[in-house]
């Protein structure tokens, strides 16, 4: 019974555990054998018996009985006398087993084995929880606010576990209080010494695709399938639908009336503007319906280099472009070309690059970015337009501008 009382002591936290008897008498049986290593320098001549289902386990030790004074290695061998003790008719060359309690491995060997217990119990609920969440890895999952950090979100799920949501996986605009459901896409899970780093990721683009998958029927079904998705989190995206049922209007089926399908999904992503279009194999129509809600009035495609260029209204630039930029290089990366606006109409153009001695290559570099490639591209802008669509200063954006007229003026 000495085993058992033990045993019940070591094991009375296992409810709070999600671990079996089985696995964990396979635990004490190692935890045991550690500590008999320690004592007695090794364990091979010990036999641990356990049964789960009385939640006991016996010890005994195996030694050759030897005559009195020969006795060389008092772990593998026990003198005459000794033996006689346990059982008065053995002889010598016989063996003896002798069970060993666990009291008599002292106090302080007892502490060190539920200590290590605890240890063993903890490293195989990290190993189970890191297994769980792997397999979840993609998928959408929802924790509550523990703890607000200046670099991340600590969430608990309902099992306790911790997820970490980190300030770059979060949307611009989010705010969370303690107590608040989150919901996220599991990134990614790691283990870092022995315990589990679980990354929830509202930013993802699969996020996006995975909350189409929730909120619209045809999606979960198979029925549409989302072909690519990309964003520029909590300010614009585009998701490029299919389907092979001729008779639903994939886009459509997305929005719903009114927007009524995808409202839940903007309101989820803090208002993100989500564009859905239709897929197709013709990069032309991708490129034009990806660059929607400007009209296009022609394309000239460099299927090699995958670059497009890409002639428009000039009233219709600005919508190519969108604020920020976002709309064209969103359109991009959607389609996998490089796209450049040009200005149907526009003659005696110079690019921006051309200016390279004047203007340095970082600033270029940044009208660039939001479709500015030309000179006049950049005067046709108000100088408040500008501000806001780069990240440059006012000053520079001036000396830009007087640079171009002075071009012009001559």
């Amino acid at each position: 019974m000495e085993n058992i009382a033990l045993i019940e002591s070591f094991s009375e936290f296992k409810d709070d555990k999600l671990i079996d008897r089985v696995t964990l008498m396979a635990i004490l049986e190692d935890v045991f054998r550690s500590a008999l290593k320690k004592k007695y320098g090794e364990d091979d001549n010990f036999d641990i018996i356990v049964n789960p289902d009385k939640g006991d386990l016996e010890i005994w030790r195996n030694r050759v009985v030897v005559a009195d004074g020969e006795v060389e290695d008092p772990n593998q061998e026990i003198s005459l006398t000794e033996a006689r003790k346990i059982e008065p008719d053995f002889e010598v060359g016989e063996d003896v087993s002798e069970e060993v309690k666990l009291v008599d491995l002292g106090r302080r060997a007892i502490l060190a084995l539920r200590q290590n217990l605890i240890s063993k119990i903890h490293e195989h609920d990290n190993t189970n929880i890191f297994k769980h969440f792997k397999e979840l890895e993609g998928e959408i999952y929802t924790a509550e606010v523990h703890h607000i950090r200046h670099r991340a979100i600590i969430l608990l799920d309902d099992d306790g576990n911790e997820i970490v949501l980190p300030k770059d996986r979060q949307i611009p605009s989010d705010f969370f209080r303690k107590g608040d459901n989150v919901k996220g896409i599991i990134e990614s899970v790691e283990l870092k010494g022995n315990k589990p780093t679980i990354i929830l990721s509202r930013t993802a683009p699969v996020f996006l695709e995975k909350l189409f998958e929730q909120e619209i029927p045809e999606v979960f079904d198979g029925l549409i399938t989302i072909q690519n998705v990309v964003r520029v989190p909590g300010e614009k995206a585009k998701v490029a639908v299919d389907t092979y049922d001729d008779r639903i209007d994939p886009v459509g089926a997305c929005v719903g009336m009114k927007g009524s399908r995808i409202h839940s999904i903007v309101r989820e992503l803090g208002n993100e503007n989500i564009d859905v279009i239709n897929f197709t194999n013709n990069d032309q129509l991708y490129i034009t319906r990806a660059l929607s809600p400007a009209k296009i009035t022609s394309i000239k495609l460099d299927e090699e280099n995958k670059t497009a260029e890409v002639m428009l209204k000039p009233e219709e630039v600005s919508k190519a472009i969108g604020r920020g930029g976002h709309n064209i290089r969103l359109a991009g990366q959607l389609t996998g070309y490089e796209i450049d606006v040009f200005r149907e109409g526009v003659e005696e153009d110079v690019e921006l690059k051309e200016f390279s001695d004047e203007i340095e290559s970082w600033v270029i570099k940044e009208f660039s970015r939001v479709g500015l490639d030309t000179a006049k591209s950049v005067l046709e802008q108000e100088l408040e337009d500008l501000i806001r669509l780069t990240d440059l200063e006012e000053e520079t954006i001036r000396e830009v501008v007087k640079v171009l007229r002075e071009e012009f003026e001559e």
